[in-house]
């Protein structure tokens, strides 16, 4: 090999290397070539993974659809019918009942006008409401949405829906209105279902309602429309209904659930209290002709032998506290769903629930327009408070007497080591002119609690809808 062979070979060798070496990436580029590399395999793990859940969806969803198909088996008879509407009624409501379901279809009261004043009030229409009982047997859930009932027993204020396996076993709804009461009894109970239904001892039970709006002002029933609950034993407590609301109250035991109106409500009531209970509400656009959207999951008690049937109702009616009160009348457990009616913080419901409604109720009895009543409450509560009003008045118009002769000790004792000393000289003044410095707060807020309870009471009266007077057509506006 001859030297200018050589050369070129090294030459050839130099810009190899140093084209290498110009070439080679920088440590940005390496990362960003690690991160690439390392993004192609999350994109094949996570596509490895789609692939298994897919599988694994499929074989679900077929488990799901046989079991599906096993559960209504029992039922399935009553897989197809035809949606039919029954309806019952007493002296003031008239509930209506759908064979789909065999539920409540809608809720009317006679003695309450809508909005155009000379149709009755409806609470919810249609698919306005939906309900479902979830019963089990080994396969799966059975949803009472998904079957035909049939109406028998029917008479003019109760019926029984019944989800018939056959002739001997079947579930029966029964429901029955008290008479001239918005209280409606409902019970479930199972005969020949032994064996046929799993052996847990409960029902679950989805419930919506999309509350109407029943009256003019939105913004004003909107504030005062909320879903409300009574925890067992203790209080009665409420979603906000400013804002979309929802809270999950575990196994805390609860009495009823109440979808709530400025005017109605629409109460749930369980004798063997719910359990597992989820509650949400929604906000509804203005315009849209509803309020809010409720919606409330929940289990209670149910024999699947039959023996003991589960005990619940349905009250569909006004939020008036006296109607709501003889409720509990001969009741060991206290429903208390005259908490529904808003009275104020406990010191001014206290006044409202003793002294504010029974004068009302009086003045109300006088056949009296609703405004004059309004009237004579108020001169009342004027004469009440006129004492504390009166003496508020003259202390501070002693204190304005005596502010001239204040501003002169003030300027006898300008320093702040004489502040003893002018304060002495102000309690001499005030004691030989008999002036206390809290003669116009003290009254002041002796009086408040009685005007606060007429601020409360007023917006919750039923008696005020659709009353007018003078310019107003509607005085709970």
């Amino acid at each position: 090999m001859d030297k200018n062979t050589i050369t070129g070979l090294v030459l050839i060798g130099i810009l190899l290397v140093g084209f290498s070496y110009l070439s080679r990436p920088s440590e940005e580029q390496i990362a960003a070539q690690k991160k690439y590399y390392d993004s192609i395999a999350v994109v094949q793990q996570q596509q490895e993974a789609l692939k298994a859940k897919t599988e694994a969806a499929l074989a679900n969803e077929n488990k799901g659809a046989a079991a599906a198909a096993d559960s209504s088996a029992l039922f399935f008879n009553a897989m197809h019918g035809t949606d039919s509407k029954v309806s019952i009624q007493n002296s003031v409501a008239e509930i209506t009942f759908t064979t789909k379901g065999g539920r409540v279809y809608s809720a009317m009261l006679k003695e309450y006008k809508g909005q155009d004043k000379t149709n009755p009030v409806v609470l919810f229409d249609g698919d306005d409401a939906t309900m479902s009982f979830n019963f089990y047997n080994k396969q799966g859930a059975i949803q009472t949405k998904d079957y035909y009932f049939e109406a028998v027993n029917k008479t003019d204020s109760s019926v029984t829906m019944r989800l018939a396996a056959d002739n001997a076993s079947y579930i029966d709804f029964i429901y029955t209105l008290k008479p001239n009461s918005y209280l409606m009894n409902f019970e479930i109970k199972a005969t020949g279902m032994e064996g046929k239904l799993a052996s847990t001892e409960y029902v679950d039970i989805d419930w919506t309602q999309r509350a109407r709006q029943l009256e003019k002002g939105f913004t004003y029933e909107n504030r005062l429309s909320e879903l409300t609950y009574k925890v067992k034993g203790d209080n009665v407590d409420n979603l906000s209904a400013a804002k979309d609301d929802e809270k999950d109250l575990g196994n805390t035991a609860i009495d009823w659930v109440a979808f709530k109106n400025q005017f109605f409500s629409s109460v749930f009531i369980a004798d063997q209290d719910f359990n597992k209970v989820s509650v949400k509400s929604r906000m509804e656009q203005q315009g849209s002709g509803y309020i809010k959207d409720y919606s409330a999951e929940m289990s209670t008690f149910f024999d699947p032998s039959g023996k003991q049937p589960t005990e619940m109702y349905f009250y569909f009616g006004p939020n008036h506290f006296k109607t709501l009160k003889a409720l509990d009348k001969g009741r060991t457990e206290k429903w208390e769903l005259n908490r529904l009616v808003y009275l104020g913080w406990p010191l001014i419901r206290w006044i409202n629930q003793f002294i504010t409604i029974n004068v009302f109720d009086w003045l109300s009895g006088w056949g009296l327009s609703m405004g004059i009543v309004l009237l004579i409450l108020t001169i009342m509560v004027k004469v009440v408070v006129y004492p504390a009003t009166w003496k508020t008045y003259m202390s501070s118009a002693k204190m304005r007497v005596l502010k001239p002769k204040i501003d002169e000790i003030n300027k006898k004792y300008p320093k702040q080591e004489d502040a003893m000393k002018k304060q002495q000289e102000v309690m001499s003044l005030y004691s030989q002119y008999g002036v206390s410095p809290m003669g116009g707060c003290l009254p002041m807020l002796l009086q408040f609690p009685i005007l606060m309870a007429l601020f409360m009471f007023v917006p919750s009266a039923i008696e005020l809808r659709q009353q007018s007077f003078l310019w107003a057509d509607d005085l709970s506006t």
